[in-house]
């Protein structure tokens, strides 16, 4: 037996007999733990979602008690009020995080431990949550760089094993959880997530203020999201120059958001489609001004290979911006019928949705009454219950 087969099972001997719950006809209030690590990391989807569960989720249940794991920094993020802290050492995505992080939150013995990023630690008496966002790393490895093929490849099937449960963010998220991964179906849950609430239709002067704040034009074409392989922005160009090819008076296009390891590609390939005038890049884009940057957009254009979820579809849509989506992963089922689908491997697709959504003013009213319903379904409260209520079936089902 191995140094981590002894700490494993040491600690889950320990714990057990440490975390017991005490019980006298009613059920104890629990120590919940939610690692909360990840957002002083990286921005993105993933980190709004964390951060909702620090603010939102404890607000829904007085009945326990809460400890959010941080990053070591000097300045936490906000939690909901009464909530305990805790400050890590153990760094997001470290090597060695499921050890380490498990040694870090033991003394504090929870009932259960949320882990919101994929890989839960090592059990230490504890019972585990895991939320798997995407399975892009083993559908698409070759989208991910091989330091993320290594962290998620090799402790993925460690950390299903040892959750009692498994959200997931959308059905379509569940059905690759259970065709690629050996879970049972019953400890799959579905619990979408949402957009926050600031996302809605902005007034004129905001946009105008944000457009002169990154000297953008009065219209404009929009992709949000990490510059990575993924998002399929290679094709997204390419489409856009057929547009530009029918419609030379086309808006610019704009991408904006989180850099990635794409971005030299895109420079070189706007240059050999002769779009560079009409390319705009907006890398690492403020989250504040998103909402004004939705709304000012003619059309939000999403033509990804693949998503888990795909929060940029209910941020455009809550800012009655029409919306265009491959039909792929996830997006059709969260677009709900409110968007334009494409082929994302067509080019001549993904332009013809975009000129009609550029063209078509009956279509675009359409989309947009539509999107703001759509949207209007999501809300963090809701995702919040549903988490609330795998908790209670984790912990007392």
């Amino acid at each position: 037996m191995n140094f981590g087969h002894v700490w494993h099972y040491t600690f889950a001997i320990f714990g057990r007999v440490l975390t017991r719950p005490q019980r006298n006809g009613y059920h104890a209030a629990m120590r919940i733990a939610i690692d909360a690590r990840l957002p002083y990391y990286t921005q993105g989807g993933i980190a709004s979602y964390v951060r909702a569960l620090m603010t939102r989720l404890p607000l829904q249940d007085s009945a326990n008690d809460y400890l959010m794991l941080h990053a070591r920094r000097p300045a936490l993020l906000p939690v909901a009020p009464g909530v305990h802290s805790m400050r890590c050492w153990t760094p997001a995505h470290h090597r060695l995080e499921r050890l380490t992080l498990a040694a870090e939150l033991w003394p504090h013995r929870p009932q259960l431990l949320h882990s919101p990023d994929f890989i839960g630690p090592l059990a230490a008496g504890w019972r585990s949550v895991i939320t798997i966002h995407d399975l892009t790393f083993l559908i698409y490895p070759q989208f991910l760089t091989a330091e993320s093929r290594r962290y998620y490849n090799n402790q993925i099937i460690a950390s299903v094993r040892g959750a009692h449960a498994i959200l997931a963010d959308s059905e379509a998220t569940r059905q690759d959880i259970l065709q690629r991964l050996p879970v049972p179906a019953a400890s799959v849950h579905t619990v979408h997530l949402a957009q926050d609430p600031r996302f809605a239709p902005q007034p004129a002067q905001a946009v105008t203020a944000m457009r002169t704040r990154h000297a953008l034009p009065e219209d404009y074409l929009l992709f949000v999201g990490t510059f990575e392989p993924r998002k399929n922005l290679p094709a997204l160009l390419r489409a856009y120059a057929l547009v530009r090819q029918q419609l030379p008076d086309a808006p610019a296009l704009v991408l904006a958001g989180n850099s990635g390891w794409l971005q030299p590609e895109l420079q070189t390939q706007a240059a050999a489609l002769h779009l560079q005038p009409h390319l705009l890049l907006r890398p690492d884009f403020p989250a504040a001004d998103l909402p004004a940057l939705y709304t000012g957009a003619s059309v939000l254009a999403l033509p990804s290979h693949y998503e888990g979820f795909g929060l940029p579809v209910l941020e455009a849509m809550a800012c009655g911006t029409p919306v265009v989506i491959s039909n792929r992963g996830s997006l059709p089922e969260i677009a709900g019928g409110a968007a334009i689908s494409c082929e994302p491997d067509d080019d001549a697709s993904i332009a013809d949705a975009m000129q009609r959504a550029l063209s078509d003013s009956a279509l675009r009213a359409a989309k947009r009454a539509a999107g703001l319903a759509r949207a209007a379904e999501f809300s963090w409260e809701r995702c919040c219950r549903e988490t609330l209520r795998v908790y209670d079936l984790v912990l007392h089902g």
